[in-house]
C-alpha cells in the first residue's frame, strides 16, 4: 500500500484518477476469494485476516482519492468562472460580500421551518377558512376487511366489471351490491378529500403569494429589473445584498420541502414532470449561487412565482364552488402564465443566459452549457403546461368546461349519503364532484 500511496502521490494528474480505481479492484477481488484460501489452521486465519486488513486499507485509501478527485473537479474554476478567475478571488473584502457554496446546507434546515410553517398554516389558517367557504371535513368509512377482495383490488383490478363482480360475490358468499358497495369505498379511501386539496392548494398560494411581493420588494429598485444587460455589468465580481441571500434560501429551502413531500402529497398525472422541475429549480438555483449569476438568479425565481399564486387561489374557489370566480382566477392565471412563461421567459431571461454572456467573454465556461441546458428543461415543462392550459381554456370557450386534464381522481358520485360522516358535527354530506376542478398541481 505504501508503494502505490507514493506513486499516485508522485502522480499527480487526472489519470492518477482512473488508476485509483485498480486497488479497489484488486481489493475486492482479494475479499472474494480469501474464503477459497483458507484451511483450518489458526497460522492461515491470522495470515488472512491480516491480509484482508490490508485489502480494506487499499480500498478505503482508494475510495478516499477518488472523492478527493471528485471534489477537485467539480470545483474547478473553469466550471463556475471566467479564464483568470479563481475562489480566491471570492473572499469578501473592501465591503463587498460574495455567496459561498457552504452556505446552501443551510437550505435544509430552512425547509424544516417551512415544514413546521405549513403545518400550523394548514391547521390554524386553512381548515377555518375552508369551513368559511363552506368545505366540510368528511370521515370516509372504511370498508369491512375482506382478504379476498382487498388482493383482487391491488393485484388484478379497482373496477371490476360487472361478471367479475358476481364471480367475487360466490367466493366471499356475499350479495353483488355489497361488493360493489366494497369495492366503491376502497376507492374513495385513497381518493384526497377535498379539505385535503385545499389545504394544500392554501400552503402552495400563500408561499407564492408572499414570494411575489416580496421579490417585487427587493426587486422594483434594482437596475437589473428594468435592464436585463445590468445582470453582467461588474460580473463575476457583483456584490451579494442581503434581501438576494434572503430570497435564494426561502426558495430553495421551499422546493426541498417540496420533495421531502411529494410521497405523501397529493399524486398528479404530471407527477413526474415535477420531480424534474423541483430537481432543476434546487439545481438552478444552487449552481446560480456557487458561481454568482445571482442577479439573473432572483428574476428567474420572480418571473416563476407570479403566475402560479392565481392557479393555487382559483383551485380553493374550485373546491369551494365558487364556480365564476374559479373561472375568473383561472383566466388570469393563464394570461400570466402565457406572459411570463411563454414569453418574458424565453425571450428575456433566456436571451439574457444565451446571448449576452458572449459579450463580456469570448470563452465560454462550462456553467454556461450546464445552466442553460436546465433552463431550457424549464421552458420545455412551460410549453408541455402552456399547451394543457390551452386545452382548458378551449374546452372552456366550446363546452364550458373548465376541467383540468392533470387532476386526481374525483369521488365517485354514486357513493350514498351513509359512506361519509362529517367529522365535527356528524351530519351526512357528500363530496359530489363538481365539473369545474383545477387540482392538479403547480407549475
Amino acid at each position: 500500500m505504501c508503494l502505490w500511496s507514493l506513486w499516485l502521490q508522485h502522480h499527480k494528474g487526472r489519470n492518477s484518477f482512473f488508476l485509483s480505481f485498480f486497488p479497489v479492484l484488486v481489493g475486492f477481488v482479494g475479499l472474494g476469494f480469501s474464503p477459497l484460501v483458507t484451511s483450518g489452521s489458526a497460522l492461515n486465519c491470522q495470515h488472512v485476516l491480516v491480509s484482508n486488513t490490508v485489502l480494506l486499507e487499499y480500498i478505503i485509501f482508494s475510495m478516499a482519492y477518488i472523492l478527493k478527485t471528485l471534489n477537485s473537479w467539480f470545483w474547478w474554476e473553469n466550471i463556475w468562472m471566467p479564464i483568470n478567475c479563481t475562489w480566491a478571488d471570492f473572499v469578501d473584502r473592501d465591503g463587498l460580500v460574495f455567496p459561498k457554496p457552504h452556505q446552501l446546507y443551510a437550505t435544509i434546515p430552512y425547509a424544516f421551518v417551512l415544514l413546521i410553517i405549513r403545518f400550523f398554516c394548514e391547521r390554524y389558517v386553512a381548515i377555518p377558512l375552508a369551513k368559511a367557504l363552506g368545505i366540510k371535513n368528511v370521515r370516509r368509512v372504511k370498508p369491512q376487511p375482506n382478504p379476498v377482495l382487498e388482493s383482487y383490488f391491488r393485484e388484478c383490478s379497482r373496477h371490476p366489471s360487472q361478471s367479475e363482480i358476481q364471480g367475487l360475490a360466490k367466493k366471499c358468499n356475499c350479495t353483488v351490491h355489497l361488493v360493489e358497495k366494497w369495492f366503491r369505498r376502497r376507492r374513495n379511501l385513497e381518493i384526497p378529500t377535498v379539505l385535503r386539496k385545499f389545504r394544500e392548494a392554501f400552503w402552495r398560494f400563500s408561499f407564492y403569494l408572499t414570494s411575489s411581493i416580496v421579490g417585487f420588494i427587493f426587486l422594483y429598485d434594482k437596475p437589473w429589473f428594468y435592464d436585463i444587460w445590468q445582470t453582467w455589468v461588474g460580473y463575476p465580481f457583483q456584490t451579494l445584498l442581503p434581501s438576494q441571500y434572503w430570497y435564494y434560501m426561502a426558495e430553495i429551502g421551499f422546493y426541498w420541502s417540496l420533495l421531502f413531500t411529494l410521497g405523501i402529497d397529493i399524486k398528479r398525472k404530471d407527477f413526474m414532470a415535477h420531480v424534474v422541475h423541483h430537481l432543476a429549480a434546487i439545481g438552478l438555483m444552487s449552481g446560480s449561487w456557487c458561481g454568482n449569476y445571482v442577479r439573473l438568479g432572483t428574476l428567474v425565481i420572480f418571473v416563476h412565482d407570479t403566475a402560479d399564486f392565481w392557479l393555487e387561489a382559483a383551485k380553493m374557489f374550485n373546491y369551494a364552488h365558487w364556480e365564476k370566480t374559479c373561472n375568473i382566477l383561472f383566466i388570469i392565471f393563464s394570461i400570466a402564465f402565457f406572459i411570463t412563461r411563454i414569453i418574458l421567459f424565453p425571450f428575456w431571461i433566456l436571451r439574457a443566459t444565451l446571448y449576452l454572456p458572449t459579450y463580456y467573454s469570448t470563452t465560454p465556461v462550462i456553467a454556461y452549457f450546464l445552466f442553460n441546458g436546465m433552463l431550457l428543461t424549464l421552458q420545455g415543462l412551460h410549453l408541455y403546461w402552456g399547451y394543457l392550459i390551452y386545452k382548458i381554456l378551449k374546452r372552456f370557450v366550446f363546452l364550458k368546461d373548465l376541467k383540468d386534464d392533470r387532476s386526481d381522481e374525483e369521488e365517485e358520485d354514486s357513493v350514498t349519503d351513509t359512506e361519509e360522516e362529517s367529522t365535527k358535527n356528524g351530519s351526512k354530506s357528500s363530496s359530489g364532484s363538481s365539473k369545474h376542478l383545477l387540482s392538479g398541481s403547480h407549475h
